[in-house]
């Protein structure tokens, strides 16, 4: 049995490792797309997850309740959308400029909190926010000079806002939910819910048979399932911060795996990415100087 105090690093070296496989799908689903449509390719990809994490959860998945089918079809409603949308942007652009899109995510959770919850975003997040704007300006490509973002740039922020309520719903459901039961209802509802999409936008055929497609279908069904349990399990002892600072380096290796592949993003997309992947990081980190002032005006208060 794994003893976390003979490696105590081993979540962060976790999270890391498949913060390097979550980079690499940008890639591995572009070339999916060369053999299916996109929304179909989404559904049966989740499919495959599904089928992955049943097999590696098969003896905790008793005693389902309404609470966790709620939970689950919550979540599996925008991880169908996100990645609906975020799929379908992967046809007008690269892997790099899609992951470096997507990870808008992560300043976007503390706002949306803010305008739901109203729970008031720390002046980090602010900065954070800044920054990942700024490098979206850039990411366009046009700079200021003429912002302009075209369909796929839209779909895949539009996508970006959906993980975003993913990430809430997912800390909101913590702690009520089994796990492993909901991670199969969500996977499960947003296969089903992107095979109820796909004819209304016009994807009425399955996609036809080839092994390439087939081999990226289980190995993305692998991956996710690996990412999810992994996430679950390291989160529990790693602080969250430092969680999504680890996660920045989503974009990143997105990046490394689209050079390798023969993507080359613009001197001013690449400083956009930079800029996106430091708003990321700044939105997170708490310096303790700011910290401890805060603390000095609650206690004089």
């Amino acid at each position: 049995m794994f003893n976390p105090t003979r490696f105590p690093k081993a979540p962060q070296l976790a999270l890391i490792f498949i913060t390097i496989i979550w980079g690499g799908s940008f890639i591995t689903v572009q070339y999916g797309l060369n053999f299916s449509s996109p929304i179909l390719f989404v559904a049966l990809r989740f499919a495959a997850a599904a089928i992955a994490v049943i097999a590696l959860s098969w003896k905790h998945l008793k005693g389902f309740n309404r609470k966790e089918i709620f939970a689950g079809f919550c979540i599996g409603l925008v991880i169908a959308l996100g990645y609906g949308l975020q799929t379908i942007g992967l046809k007008t652009m690269s892997s790099s400029e899609s992951a470096f899109l997507t990870a808008l995510y992560v300043p976007l959770v503390p706002i949306l909190m803010w305008f739901i919850f109203k729970n008031v975003p720390h002046v980090m997040t602010w900065l954070g926010v800044l920054l990942a704007f700024l490098g979206l300006v850039f990411l366009t490509g046009n700079g200021f000079g003429a912002i302009h973002l075209h369909f796929g740039q839209i779909i895949t922020l539009l996508g970006s806002i959906a993980i975003a309520f993913e990430i809430i719903l997912i800390s909101h459901f913590a702690g009520q939910v089994n796990v492993h039961r909901v991670t199969v209802l969500q996977l499960i509802f947003a296969s089903l819910l992107c095979f109820m999409i796909a004819p209304l936008v016009g994807e009425h055929h399955m996609p036809q048979f080839h092994w390439q497609l087939w081999a990226v279908l289980c190995a993305l069904g692998c991956a996710s399932a690996g990412i999810q349990l992994v996430m679950n399990w390291a989160q529990r002892r790693v602080d969250p911060s430092q969680a999504a600072i680890i996660y920045a380096g989503e974009p990143v290796w997105a990046a490394v795996f689209g050079r390798m592949a023969g993507e080359r993003l613009s001197a001013l997309a690449l400083l956009g990415g930079l800029l996106v992947v430091m708003g990321v990081i700044i939105s997170e980190w708490r310096p303790k100087f700011l910290e401890k002032s805060k603390l000095q005006n609650n206690q004089s208060r």
